[in-house]
């Protein structure tokens, strides 16, 4: 399918064909869906602890003796009932890593892109570089190629991203400035907006296509 390719100003200024393998799927919200949770797991540090009762400090003789005191029984000053005793089924450092299959990713990429391009959350725009390296000027770009209404997270796509337009962007919130090779599920299907450089376009043409 050929779509709009915009210029830095907003305009129109030619068209550019998307691979259909790549952005015309039907979106496989099953794999979304496990990608999406496979990510925000792998971010998990897993370092929660507690102490059980064989860990606490604490004395390990009995406090009274078994009968003829009138209290219940006890045999340890850690007991779990106890103030100070230990946890009970308490967390223990885990590793909470979910390992993705290759192919299950790339169709989460392929899945989340088509979905964008069909709501009408993606555009192209021409490739560019922010010569004064000013977040001033990188923010007058991004107001022409963003609407309004989804200037909450937009994503903006590129080929070996440039360094000048990674330090003109990194200090306006609602952008974020993405290798086309370092893509992930999250930050694609939580973004309100995608702005794809042609050279990034012909890259995820190349690479998602079977």
């Amino acid at each position: 399918m050929n779509v709009t390719v915009y210029g830095i100003d907003g305009q129109e200024k030619g068209t550019i064909e998307l691979n259909d393998e790549v952005f015309g799927i039907k979106p496989n919200k099953s794999v979304i869906y496990y990608a999406l949770k496979a990510d925000l797991a792998n971010r998990r540090q897993g370092t929660a602890s507690t102490k059980g009762r064989s860990e606490v400090s604490g004395s390990g003789a009995k406090p009274w003796r078994q009968k003829g005191t009138g209290r219940a029984r006890a045999g340890s000053r850690r007991s779990p009932i106890w103030v100070g005793g230990g946890t009970v089924f308490g967390p223990k450092p885990r590793d909470y890593r979910i390992k993705l299959p290759k192919k299950m990713k790339r169709l989460s990429i392929r899945s989340v892109l088509s979905l964008k391009l069909s709501n009408n959350q993606l555009k192209v725009v021409e490739n560019f570089k922010v010569e004064s390296g000013k977040t001033r000027d990188f923010f007058n770009i991004a107001k022409n190629l963003s609407d309004e209404d989804k200037r909450k997270r937009v994503l903006f796509i590129d080929k070996n991203p440039d360094e000048l337009n990674k330090r003109a962007s990194r200090n306006i919130p609602w952008i974020m400035y993405y290798d086309a090779d370092l893509l992930n599920t999250k930050d694609l299907y939580y973004s309100t907006q995608l702005v794809i450089t042609e050279d990034a376009v012909k890259h995820l043409n190349q690479k998602y296509s079977s």
